[in-house]
């Protein structure tokens, strides 16, 4: 994910991060609490993007930053070792509910993540500011830090990295496994499309952020392996939506995330954005949107993303 999209979003959700917590001095002093019952195991060694092993001895009390990685922590049936989440974990739906949540992964402080006297931080590098990270790992928390590869063996490497961190080996296999499958099945139902929508992402990070995706971006992997070209091309990452830009994609499908298009106000809130209502996707009111996770997340459903994606963009495919 582009530098600009990280600070754009982590400036719109600045402002709900914050959380009241004790002094960070007493937090890091605080003894862990006792582990549940069963989750006992042999330490294991994991390691972490920047290439050190990290030395996982107890994963009683796990702290997630990141939505897809609560996602594999639930996919792997260890949710009831989770102590806190950040706000981008929208599925499953209960972990925002069920769990403590810490801020936004992107825009961290230390205090809410040890308020939960965690026993494992786990996380990946887009999980910030580094200095933070830095703070958590110099508190005596073990910290796992795992690289971002949004892309298919990305989301395969993170799902065994996690299961091996927390004992599961067994259940990360059988989810790759699944992953594998849901592909496979995509990629045959993307073969019978006979279309090639040009598509645009739209990403509203919040009042006044909008942005369109361009080359190197999820959004533009996801498009393109649901059988769609990226409508916006000539520059990489996430930049602002302008009315030229817009009309320069002419797209023939808007795509955006379910939490975007409500706080915008549904399909007429989004077309009314500059520019958007003159495209061929505006006139046609050809817009998209699909689950935040669902899309972006390069988790354990992202079969069943594509193939999802790929029902939504071209006409001519069957519906479930």
């Amino acid at each position: 994910m582009s530098t600009s999209r990280s600070h754009l979003l982590a400036i719109a959700l600045a402002a709900s991060a914050a959380l009241t917590v004790a002094p960070l001095s007493a937090l890091a002093q605080s003894p862990s609490a006792s582990a549940p019952s069963g989750t006992s195991a042999p330490p294991v060694t994991v390691t972490g993007a920047d290439g050190k092993p990290v030395v996982i001895a107890d994963a009683s009390r796990i702290v997630a930053l990141g939505g897809t990685v609560t996602e594999v922590v639930y996919a792997l049936g260890a949710q009831d070792q989770l102590v806190g989440v950040d706000q981008s974990s929208t599925y499953p739906a209960q972990a925002l509910t069920d769990k403590t949540n810490i801020g936004y992964y992107r825009f961290l402080t230390a205090e809410p993540v040890l308020a939960t006297n965690p026993t494992l931080v786990l996380g990946t590098t887009d999980a910030g500011p580094a200095e933070v990270i830095s703070q958590i790992e110099a508190s005596g928390v073990t910290t796992l830090i795992l690289p971002v590869d949004s892309s298919v063996d990305g989301a395969k490497a993170k799902i065994t990295a996690i299961g091996q961190a927390l004992g599961k080996d067994a259940a990360a296999a059988g989810l790759v496994s699944t992953l594998e499958s849901d592909l496979a099945s995509a990629t045959a139902l993307v073969a019978t499309a006979t279309s090639k929508p040009k598509v645009m992402f739209v990403l509203i990070a919040g009042p006044g952020t909008v942005l369109v995706a361009g080359s190197g971006t999820e959004a533009q992997t996801m498009i393109e392996m649901a059988g769609g070209t990226n409508a916006v091309t000539g520059y990489p990452g996430y930049v602002p939506l302008t009315p030229e830009a817009a009309l320069a994609a002419n797209p023939d499908v808007i795509l955006t995330m379910d939490s975007g298009l409500q706080g915008i106000g549904g399909v007429d809130g989004l077309l009314a954005l500059p520019g958007l209502a003159q495209t061929p996707a505006g006139q046609a009111k050809r817009v998209v949107s699909m689950e935040d996770q669902l899309l972006l997340g390069f988790g354990p459903r992202l079969g069943q993303g594509v193939a999802d994606l790929a029902r939504l963009i071209h006409l001519e495919l069957p519906k479930q």
